[in-house]
């Protein structure tokens, strides 16, 4: 690569083969018993848990490094119910039939419907906006590249480091999500990726037998 300002790459921990399988292993397991959740106690979640989280998702790698993403956290009731209608108000219709069957026939077994209530519950929504443009700079407003991946790459550090901290989450996607752009005050450049709920599970939380099946490795990789 071609000299630019540098500092020494970020010294591992130096471990044996046994060492470096043990940690995968843990982590593997670990993310193993994260469930997308629905139904939520109203506990309190103090905000630096959050903080943190999201400060972890900030860490994540990025087109040109330009890092385009915002997290509009959302914690107030009245918020947190307009969320809730506008949403309810586009999932009567994904579910009336605008989904299509084939689509409604694949969300059957997780049983879903219109019913957002844990938007009310939840203490913390984090609503996921991709910047079309940006750069790393307070007022920059240059093009952001692989914005979708990008973003999709810090969800996952997102998810990960809220479950760590014995959370439980629900990827929510509403369709259209335009509504999570007006309602969060954030500008057209912005695309809405996706809603995170978080907080503490319900006392008689459940999943859906059907969520906890995953495709073994030999059908997820191939090996060349």
């Amino acid at each position: 690569m071609k000299p630019v300002p540098s500092l020494p790459y970020t010294q591992l921990p130096d471990l044996t083969d046994a060492e470096r399988i043990a940690r995968a292993r843990a982590f593997r397991e670990e993310m193993a018993t994260r469930r997308s959740c629905r139904m939520f106690s109203d506990e309190p979640v103090p905000r630096e848990v959050i903080e943190e989280a999201i400060l972890a998702a900030g860490t994540a790698p990025s087109g040109a490094n330009h890092q385009p993403w915002h997290f509009a956290v959302v914690s107030t009731p009245e918020f947190k119910h307009r969320i809730r209608l506008a949403a309810e108000n586009e999932e009567r219709t994904f579910y009336a039939g605008k989904a299509g069957q084939e689509w409604l026939d694949a969300l059957a077994p997780l049983g879903t419907d219109e019913d957002k209530s844990y938007l009310d519950t939840a203490p913390w929504h984090i609503v996921v906006f991709g910047q079309r443009r940006g750069g790393i700079e307070p007022g920059d407003d240059k093009t952001n590249y692989y914005v979708t991946e990008s973003v999709g790459i810090a969800c996952g550090f997102l998810l990960a480091a809220l479950h760590g901290a014995s959370l439980a989450t629900l990827t929510h996607t509403p369709s259209p999500m335009g509504f999570l752009r007006d309602i969060c005050g954030r500008p057209k450049t912005e695309k809405p990726l996706m809603v995170i709920v978080v907080g503490v599970p319900a006392a008689d939380a459940v999943a859906p037998l059907h969520a906890l099946r995953k495709k073994p490795l030999e059908q997820i990789s191939s090996w060349h």
